[in-house]
């Protein structure tokens, strides 16, 4: 019996993440967007910046409940 299931999962974009932002050496740092809590991106990194606990409720919002 052939198994011919898709094993790139449902979820699977087909996309690699996207690098890393770069890791700010130290103050000034970049508000979160959503609580304005200082976030480990500098100040000057373009884009959305959360902080720690935004980034991983927003993971959890966003993950796949397959």
């Amino acid at each position: 019996m052939s198994d011919d299931r898709d094993t790139t999962g449902y979820c699977d974009t087909g996309t690699p993440y996207s690098d890393p932002a770069p890791e700010a050496g130290g103050p000034p740092f970049a508000e979160c967007v959503l609580c304005r809590r200082p976030t480990e991106y500098p100040e000057s990194y373009k884009g959305i910046t959360l902080c720690p606990v935004c980034e991983w409720q927003e993971a959890q919002r966003t993950a796949c409940s397959g």
